[in-house]
């Protein structure tokens, strides 16, 4: 096989000598890494088995601990917000679940939102009907489409 002229993939090989073989510890002194393979004597790194814990620094006081925490975000009194999309609300006017307006109680009836989560009307999919729909907030596209349809969007 000419090394020069090579144009298949399945004839790649590497170069001579660019690939140095695995060195095998503990096969004798002769070896250069026999007896203590290269770990040195005694104490935990030259145990098997042995792995420091991340962060680590001989005793010292590790850099996670030296530094202070700092920082609170209490997510519990962050309000949480039921996502409802255009094509939803659609669905349910056409099996007759839903009338001409649209509220938190309304939408509690049909299980769409939780009683405690504030309310967030997206754009996805068209409105037909027009409805007046009362929600905490309203995306762009679906303030669009509702009043596209002739309904009204009241903030809460």
């Amino acid at each position: 096989m000419d090394k020069k002229n090579i144009s298949n993939t399945n004839q790649l090989f590497p170069k001579n000598g660019s690939n140095k073989g695995k060195l095998r510890l503990g096969r004798g002194q002769g070896s250069g890494k026999g007896g203590t393979c290269g770990r040195g004597h005694k104490g935990a790194k030259s145990r098997s088995g042995f792995s420091k814990k991340i962060g680590f620094e001989g005793g010292q006081m590790p850099l996670q601990r030296r530094i202070p925490k700092f920082g609170f975000r209490r997510h519990y009194l962050r309000s949480k917000f039921s996502l409802i999309n255009i094509d939803t609300i659609q669905k349910y006017v056409n099996t007759g679940k839903i009338g001409d307006v649209v509220n938190k109680k309304i939408l509690l009836k049909n299980n769409l939102i939780k009683k405690s989560n504030l309310v967030k009307i997206l754009g996805r999919g068209e409105l037909s009907s027009p409805l007046k729909i009362f929600a905490s907030k309203f995306s762009k596209k679906a303030l669009l489409s509702i009043k596209k349809s002739g309904g009204k969007a009241f903030s809460i």
